[in-house]
């Protein structure tokens, strides 16, 4: 069997910043600015998944540390997390 990759057409419309920045990334990576769109979009999904997992393993550790010191510094990176700075 082969693996197969159904391809979905998307319209996206964006600030014209934003498209000439994809624009000139496509230019300069002798690419199209699809592509770098795709590419884009992949790595920010990975960097929300990655985030995802960061604050399930703090509150993991916050949930099994007894130590009153870690447990503060643990609640405030996932008030930060979740919050912002």
């Amino acid at each position: 069997m082969s693996d197969t990759v159904t391809v979905v057409r998307q319209s996206v419309s964006m600030p014209a910043r934003i498209a000439k920045r994809v624009r000139a990334l496509a230019k300069r990576n002798q690419t199209s600015a699809n592509r770098v769109l795709v590419g884009l979009i992949q790595a920010g999904l990975a960097s929300k998944e990655a985030e995802k997992e960061r604050f399930l393993a703090i509150a993991n550790r916050l949930a099994e540390t007894d130590d009153s010191q870690e447990r503060k510094r643990l609640k405030k990176e996932l008030a930060r997390l979740t919050f912002g700075e």
